[in-house]
C-alpha cells in the first residue's frame, strides 16, 4: 500500500513537492495545509494548476494532526519547532528542508523527545544545506584516503530569484553594506551550515576545534544592475557570501561557501564565477584530490519555470520519505538512512 503524504505549505517547494509525490509509486497525496485563508478549502490541484484531486487544502492545524496519514513534507519558509513537535505526537513522520539536518544532542532533544512519544522519525534534507553540503562531500570521499580538506560551495547567480521583498529585507540586497552584514541573513544561515559542517568534521573524524568559523562578505554595485528588486545603485549590495569552516589548529579542514551574486558585472571586489559558471563544486584533498562540479540546479536568468535547485530540493524531501518511515523513531540524519533514489517516470513504469 501506498504511504499516506501531507504537505504542510504550498510555496516554491511545496508545490514542486506535491507534483513529486504525485509521481511516485510508493506514496499517495492525502492531506494539505495552507498559510494563507485565501487557499483554504480549495483543491490541492487547483493550488498546484492542474487538475482536480479530490485532496482539499485547509489552514485549520488540528485538522492535520486529525488526519490519518504516515509522513508530512513540511516545508515552510522557516520552521515552528512547535507545529514539527505536534506532528511528530500525532504519529506522523516529518521530512523537512528547513531544519535538523544534523542537530546536536542539545537542538535535537526536543524533537526526539516528540518522535518517540509519537513512534515516529524526523529527517532534514534539502540541497544546501541537505546534500551538497554534507551528504555528497561523504559519499564521494569513499574514493579517498588520508583527507586533509574537504569544501562545498555554491555559485548562484541571483537574478533568477523572483522574491524582491526576501532578496532586500532578509537576505540585504540592494542595502548598504552595513545594513546587509549586520541583517539577519547570517543568523537564519547558522543553524543549518553549522550543522552541514559538524556532520562532515565528525564523519572524517578531524579533531576540530568544536566552534564552527562563520564569516560573510559583500560586495557593491559600481554602476546600476537590474535585478528583481529593481535597479541596484552604486554603493549598494549587490553580492555577497558566507562562509563556514571547522578548523583544527590553524589549519581549515572543512569549509561551506555559498556565493549569491547579482550577475558577473559591475561588481566591487570584481567577484565572478569563474570560467565554470553557476554550479554546486565539491573537493576532497587527500590521496586523491579531486573535484566535483554540479550543474542544472542553478536557473538561468530569463528562464521560465520553476527554480531547478527549488525542484532539487523538494526531490530529495519526496524520495526520503518511504526510507524515513521505514526508519527507528527518533531522528534521523543521512548517516542513519540507507541509500535510496528517485523513481522512474509513470511512462517508463
Amino acid at each position: 500500500m501506498a504511504l499516506r503524504v501531507v504537505q504542510w505549505a504550498t510555496g516554491g517547494v511545496g508545490v514542486a513537492a506535491i507534483k513529486g509525490v504525485l509521481e511516485h509509486p510508493d506514496l499517495e497525496l492525502v492531506g494539505c495545509w495552507v498559510h494563507s485563508e485565501a487557499k483554504n478549502g480549495k483543491d490541492v490541484g487547483e493550488i498546484i494548476g492542474g487538475e482536480r484531486l479530490g485532496v482539499t487544502a485547509t489552514n485549520n492545524v488540528q485538522d492535520i494532526l486529525d488526519l490519518d496519514a504516515d509522513a508530512v513534507i513540511y516545508a515552510p519558509l522557516m520552521a515552528n519547532p512547535d507545529e514539527v513537535a505536534a506532528l511528530l505526537r500525532s504519529g506522523k513522520n516529518v521530512v523537512t528542508p528547513v531544519g535538523w539536518v544534523y542537530p546536536s544532542e542539545k537542538q535535537g532533544a526536543p524533537m526526539r523527545e516528540a518522535a518517540l512519544a509519537g513512534g515516529v522519525t524526523l529527517h532534514g534534507t534539502g540541497i544546501a544545506p541537505g546534500g551538497i553540503s554534507e551528504k555528497f562531500p561523504l559519499l564521494f570521499s569513499v574514493m579517498s584516503t588520508g583527507v586533509t580538506f574537504v569544501r562545498a560551495e555554491e555559485f548562484s547567480d541571483l537574478r533568477t530569484y523572483d522574491a524582491p521583498d526576501v532578496l532586500r529585507h532578509v537576505m540585504g540586497f540592494g542595502e548598504t553594506p552595513d545594513k546587509a552584514l549586520t541583517g539577519p541573513m547570517q543568523k537564519l544561515l547558522d543553524s543549518g551550515f553549522i550543522q552541514a559542517v559538524r556532520m562532515c568534521v565528525d564523519e572524517f573524524g578531524f579533531s576540530a576545534d568544536p566552534k564552527i568559523r562563520a564569516r560573510q562578505e559583500v560586495a557593491v554595485a559600481t554602476a546600476p544592475i537590474d535585478s528583481p528588486l529593481g535597479p541596484i545603485q552604486p554603493g549598494q549590495v549587490a553580492a555577497r557570501k558566507f562562509h563556514w569552516e571547522a578548523v583544527v589548529g590553524d589549519e581549515v579542514v572543512v569549509r561551506v561557501t555559498v556565493n549569491w551574486f547579482m550577475g558577473e558585472e559591475n561588481l566591487d571586489p570584481a567577484w565572478d564565477f569563474g570560467p565554470e559558471g553557476q554550479r554546486y563544486e565539491m573537493e576532497v584533498k587527500g590521496h586523491p584530490d579531486f573535484t566535483v562540479s554540479i550543474k542544472g540546479f542553478q536557473g538561468l536568468v530569463g528562464e521560465d519555470g520553476p527554480e531547478p535547485g527549488v525542484v532539487g530540493t523538494a526531490a530529495h524531501c519526496v524520495n526520503s520519505v518511504p526510507a524515513v518511515c521505514a526508519a527507528e523513531p527518533g531522528i534521523a540524519t543521512y548517516l542513519d538512512l540507507p541509500l535510496f533514489s528517485a523513481k522512474a517516470a509513470p511512462r517508463l513504469r
